[in-house]
Formats: C-alpha cells, structure tokens, sequence
C-alpha cells in the first residue's frame, strides 16, 4: 500500500492511539467508569482498545485504508 499519512497526523494517531489504549485498560480494570450497565462496562474497553491499536498500526505504517478510499493524503511528496 501506498504510503499517505503524513508527520504531524502520524504524531497526533500514535498519541491519540497510545492514550486510547491506556483509557481501554484503565475502563476495563474498573478505575474509571464511563456509563451504567454492562454494554458500557464491556464495550467501552473494547471499543477504545480497537480504535486505539488501529490509530497505532495506522499511524506507525504511515498508511490508512480509509484514506486511500477517500483519495486523501496528507504526506507531502514522494513516497
């Protein structure tokens, strides 16, 4: 795949994807809750761990399928 990610939005997806994976443990060790009932309690670590290691992959690769499909590209020049 084509590399289209460039270096400030690599930077903002390994943070951003490094704090979502850390949110995900401390939800789902119950440190900190975000709503009532189990959906909240099983689906928010899952759905914070999930994006946060697809921002990290995403990021690390410098290659984002969605962008692709979207014909966006923020790395400037070559490959």
């Amino acid at each position: 795949m084509e590399l289209n990610v460039g270096s400030t939005d690599r930077i903002v997806r390994l943070v951003l994807g490094a704090v979502m994976l850390v949110a995900a443990v401390v939800v789902g060790a119950g440190i900190l809750s975000v709503g009532s009932g189990t959906g909240a309690t099983v689906g928010a670590p899952l759905v914070l761990g999930v994006v946060g290691l697809v921002l990290l992959v995403t990021g690390y690769t410098q290659t984002c399928p969605a962008y692709s499909l979207l014909g966006i590209r923020t790395l400037r020049g070559g490959n």
